[in-house]
C-alpha cells in the first residue's frame, strides 16, 4: 500500500489538542426540530479519560472539534519507540466521512514509520518520513460508526486478509430508511470503498455485520487513467461519490447486489494532468510544523471540492493564479455533467466590505474550507488565518471568523431525528 494512501489527507505525529474543555451542546440551530449543519475538523485530538469520542460544537463558521480516547486510536499493543531513535509511532484518528443524516465514520490508525532526525530545535526534532517501519505488513485501520449527539459507538469488525489492501481513508457512509420518502431514522447503513480501477467494492453492511468484496457491473474508466480519491466521500441521493478533484467522480449504490459505478468527469477546463497527485505529493513537506505536527495535504484538494450545497451536488474551484477566480458548477439533473452557475474574482467579494486584513498574495491563495450544506451559492473560504463566508451569487461576504484548528474540514448534517436515533444493527 502506498505511503500517501496511508497518510490520507493529513497525519499528525501525535493526536493534537491533548487538553480540551468539556463537550459542548450542538449549534443553536440544532436545538430546534429542523435540519442544521456544522463544520468538523477531520483530525481528532487525544483525550485520556473518556468512554467514547465526542464533538465540541462551534456555531458555523467556527470549526467544531473532534476528540477521541487514546485507547481507541491505539489499535494494537505496540511498544513505544525510543524517542531518540529513527522509528516513530503515529496513532491518529480522524473523521473520514458523514452520512446524509449525521452519523460519522471514524477511522483510527496505529502505524510505525521510519523517520530519521535531520535537525533539532531545542527539544523538538525535525524528522524526514522515509517510509513504513514494517513494509511487509498492511497496517491496521480500525473503523467506528459514531453518533455525535448521543455518543453511541458501533465498532466495525477488523478487516482481514486481502480485503485490507483496499481499506483506507476513502470509505463512505450511507444510511437507508424504509420510511416514505426516505426521511426518518435509518434502518440500515453501509460503509464502502470503491476501487474504480479494479471494478471492485469493499463494503460493510449493518444487516450482515461483515465485510465483503463485491464485483461491480462492467465498468471502464475513460482515458486509461487511474482514479485517485482526494477528498471525503460524499453521500448524495442514495449513492456514495468518490472524488478525484483532478479528474472527476465515481458514484455507486453500496446497497446494491451488484453495484453499477458511473463516472462523471469534471467540467471542461478543470481536468488536470494525470500525474498531478504524484507531483503534489513529491512537493509536499512531511516535516513537523511549529507545534510538532506532521502535515500533508494534496495541493489540488485545498482549492477544489465536490459537495452538497443547498441540497444539490456542486463542484467549486479556485483558480491557480491571480486574480483568483472562484467558480461554481452544479451537477446536471441527469447526472451526466456539470453546468457553470457562477464565476467571480475572489478579491471583489470583500473589496468594499472593510476587510483590509484579508491578504491575497503568495501562500494566502484562498482555499475552499467547505460548501454550505444549507445555503445555495454560499462557500466557506480559508484566507490566511480567517474563515470567510462568501455568497458568490450576491458577490458579498456574509460573515467571517478567525480560523482555529484544522484546515481539513468535513461538512456534517444534524438531522431532526439524530439525537434520538440509535445506530442501526442487524
Amino acid at each position: 500500500m502506498q505511503l500517501r494512501r496511508l497518510l490520507g489527507l493529513s497525519v499528525s505525529g501525535s493526536l493534537r489538542r491533548s487538553l480540551c474543555t468539556a463537550a459542548t451542546p450542538p449549534p443553536d440551530s440544532a436545538r430546534s426540530q429542523g435540519w442544521s449543519w456544522y463544520m468538523l475538523g477531520k483530525m481528532a485530538a487525544a483525550v485520556g479519560l473518556s468512554p467514547s469520542p465526542y464533538v465540541v460544537f462551534g456555531n458555523t463558521p467556527r470549526i467544531s472539534d473532534l476528540y477521541m480516547p487514546q485507547q481507541l486510536a491505539k489499535t494494537r499493543g505496540l511498544p513505544e519507540p525510543d524517542p531518540e531513535g529513527e522509528i516513530v509511532r503515529v496513532s491518529a484518528g480522524q473523521a473520514c466521512s458523514a452520512s446524509q443524516d449525521g452519523f460519522l465514520l471514524l477511522s483510527c490508525q496505529d502505524i510505525l514509520f521510519t523517520a530519521p532526525v535531520i535537525a533539532k530545535q531545542g527539544s523538538n526534532k525535525m524528522r524526514d518520513v522515509t517510509g513504513l517501519a514494517e513494509p511487509d505488513r498492511v497496517p491496521d485501520i480500525a473503523h467506528v460508526v459514531f453518533n455525535p449527539l448521543t455518543g453511541q459507538l458501533c465498532h466495525l469488525p477488523a478487516i482481514q486478509g486481502p480485503k485490507k489492501i483496499l481499506a483506507g481513508f476513502n470509505l463512505g457512509l450511507l444510511t437507508q430508511t424504509k420510511a416514505d420518502g426516505n426521511r426518518g431514522p435509518p434502518d440500515r447503513y453501509a460503509v464502502a470503498e470503491l476501487d474504480g480501477n479494479a471494478n471492485v467494492m469493499l463494503r460493510f453492511l449493518s444487516g450482515t455485520r461483515d465485510w465483503d468484496l463485491v464485483k461491480c457491473s462492467p465498468f471502464q474508466l475513460p482515458a486509461q487513467r487511474r482514479m485517485m480519491p482526494t477528498q471525503e466521500v460524499v453521500a448524495f441521493r442514495g449513492h456514495l461519490w468518490w472524488v478525484d478533484v483532478a479528474w472527476g467522480a465515481i458514484c455507486a449504490d453500496p446497497f446494491s447486489h451488484r453495484p453499477e459505478p458511473r463516472f462523471i468527469e469534471l467540467p471542461s477546463g478543470s481536468v488536470l494532468p494525470a500525474d498531478t497527485d504524484d507531483e503534489a505529493f513529491r512537493r509536499a513537506s512531511l516535516l513537523p510544523d511549529a507545534e510538532g505536527n506532521m502535515w500533508w495535504m494534496q495541493e489540488p484538494a485545498m482549492y477544489r471540492r465536490v459537495g452538497i450545497n443547498g441540497g444539490w451536488l456542486r463542484y467549486v474551484e479556485v483558480s491557480e493564479e491571480e486574480p483568483f477566480v472562484l467558480s461554481s458548477f452544479a451537477l446536471n439533473a441527469d447526472g451526466s455533467g456539470w453546468t457553470l452557475e457562477h464565476r467571480v474574482v475572489v478579491s471583489r467579494l470583500w473589496a468594499n466590505g472593510g476587510f483590509p486584513w484579508l491578504p491575497l498574495q503568495g501562500e494566502t491563495r484562498p482555499k475552499i474550507g467547505a460548501l454550505d450544506l444549507a445555503k445555495t451559492n454560499v462557500v466557506h473560504l480559508i484566507v490566511g488565518n480567517h474563515i470567510v463566508v462568501a455568497d458568490i451569487h450576491k458577490g458579498e461576504v456574509l460573515g467571517h471568523c478567525p480560523r482555529e484548528g484544522d484546515i481539513c474540514i468535513l461538512p456534517c448534517v444534524l438531522s431532526p431525528w439524530l439525537a434520538a436515533s440509535p445506530i442501526p444493527s442487524a
